[in-house]
């Protein structure tokens, strides 16, 4: 099987697979970049000894129990606040390992970046590096950048500037993901009508059920106020 970036594409194929990482050979199914495969057989920064970590800024979303959990360690430069090192374990698939290796790749390359750059990161740039990702695993790319903001708060907590400190855009609607309104919100503006397509992309409600019944009266209203009644 080709792995070249040049046989990849990502619009919707004549087979149905909208959005899928597929091979321009018509006999071939969706499959992952060579850039995926480095990170998740060989992913850099994984944490190896936590001990080492004790004073380091920490991050955590998700939970075992449910599905994808990521933690997330930083290392900052209190003077300039340039990340100077970030290490992570997860608990999830190949997609979710490599994303996060990824990320942490990008956080931490040409000597780091700020904490107010790295608050910036968000899923699509992290795919962006990895040449893409199979549509049915997008979702596994939308946990490190939520990781990495909670351990930026820590940090700040640490350091004792509480009014840097920012929490999730819009309302938190499940409490485990952190996924909030706002997220349901860019995901209905996606094409996401349904609340099996907008789990497809955040997740929602696989780790928290409870909220299930918010989300999906959320679907229905972001779907009225920008595309109309039906």
């Amino acid at each position: 099987m080709s792995s070249k970036i040049s046989d990849i594409v990502t619009n919707p194929t004549t087979d149905g697979r909208s959005g899928d990482v597929v091979s321009t050979q018509k006999d071939k199914g969706w499959f992952y970049t060579d850039t995926v495969k480095e990170h998740f057989f060989h992913p850099k920064n994984f944490m190896d000894n936590e001990a080492t970590y004790g004073e380091a800024a920490m991050g955590m979303v998700g939970s075992p129990a449910c599905g994808d959990a990521m933690k997330i360690w930083i290392k900052v430069d209190p003077a300039t606040e340039r990340i100077t090192d970030l290490k992570w374990k997860t608990f999830g698939c190949g997609s979710a390992i490599a994303s996060t290796s990824m990320m942490s790749v990008m956080v931490t390359e040409n000597g780091g970046v700020t904490l107010d750059e790295a608050r910036k990161f968000r899923p699509q740039h992290i795919m962006e590096r990895l040449g893409g990702l199979p549509a049915r695993k997008v979702h596994c790319s939308v946990l490190g950048d939520k990781a990495l903001r909670s351990a930026i708060n820590d940090w700040y907590r640490k350091a004792g500037k509480t009014d840097k400190i920012e929490v999730e855009q819009g309302r938190i609607i499940d409490k485990v993901l952190k996924i909030t309104d706002h997220d349901i919100e860019e995901a209905v503006l996606d094409g996401a009508y349904t609340l099996e397509k907008v789990q497809a992309k955040t997740k929602v409600g696989i780790g928290d059920p409870c909220c299930i019944p918010e989300v999906e009266n959320l679907i229905r209203f972001y779907k009225e106020k920008y595309f109309g009644a039906e």
